[in-house]
């Protein structure tokens, strides 16, 4: 976008046109980030572990009159990343966004975890999110956008024993950072992250009854988000409209970090 750009105000936050990846779509938040996207114009190409629970996203981007394509993958594996990719393009000959999506997340005191469940984590939130920007980063043309999803707990703390988790979502600011200051002038692609506050999703459910409700004190806003706030700010982000935004981070969190 320039100051010249002639297109109506609304029309900036249109993805027609666009080809996206979202890792991380068999649940959750990555749903809800692929159906926007699919809403806002995109064609969506969708990773997951579990390539068979693929089917609601795929659903949901071709309901809203939208292009999908389902691949298994393992962002751990850079090569499955690069697979993720390669098939995007064959099938719609070029990626213009990408959601770092992806995510894994544990509640061990730190006495207690493991070597190999802290890697696991770190693998997949942190690697996994470098794997993924590296792979599309070689082939993004020029106004293309990658949005890596951190969190909260990036920045602050909520309670709960989760130093692999934090390590992992404070390592893709500096990611995010980094990958735009490289990027951004020298190729044309914008990279940011956000940082969700608490969402319903699977991972939530697997806290301590009570926990989300003791940390809605912390909230400014006095409740949880809903998720399609938080497509929206990524449908944003991956838009025209941000054009002028880039390595920052957008906590999207009712006010929690603030607080």
């Amino acid at each position: 976008m320039t100051a010249t750009d002639s297109r109506d105000l609304f029309d900036l936050f249109r993805l027609d046109g666009k080809v996206a990846v979202v890792t991380g779509a068999s649940s959750g938040l990555g749903v809800d980030f692929a159906r926007a996207l699919a809403e806002a114009g995109a064609d969506v190409a969708i990773g997951a572990r579990r390539v068979e629970r693929l089917t609601e996203a795929a659903a949901l981007i071709e309901g809203a009159g939208r292009r999908s394509l389902s691949v298994a993958t393992d962002v751990a594996d850079p090569a499955s990343c690069q697979a993720l990719v390669d098939a995007a393009v064959a099938e719609f000959g070029r990626v213009d966004i990408l959601i770092n999506n992806a995510g894994v997340g544990t509640a061990v005191p730190s006495t207690r975890e493991t070597p190999e469940q802290f890697r696991d984590v770190i693998d997949i939130n942190l690697n996994g999110s470098y794997w993924m920007a590296q792979a599309c980063g070689r082939i993004m043309q020029p106004g293309s956008s990658i949005i890596n999803i951190s969190s909260v707990l990036g920045i602050t703390t909520a309670g709960l024993p989760q130093a692999a988790y934090a390590a992992s979502k404070a390592g893709v600011i500096g990611l995010t950072r980094d990958l735009a200051q490289q990027w951004t002038g020298r190729k044309g692609i914008r990279v940011n992250a956000i940082a969700p506050g608490f969402f319903t999703s699977e991972m939530t459910d697997s806290y301590p009854p009570g926990y989300l409700e003791q940390q809605q004190d912390r909230i400014p806003a006095g409740r949880k988000g809903d998720p399609r706030e938080l497509a929206a700010t990524a449908v944003f982000l991956a838009s025209d409209a941000a054009g002028y935004i880039t390595g920052q981070t957008l906590a999207v969190d009712g006010g929690m970090t603030i607080a």
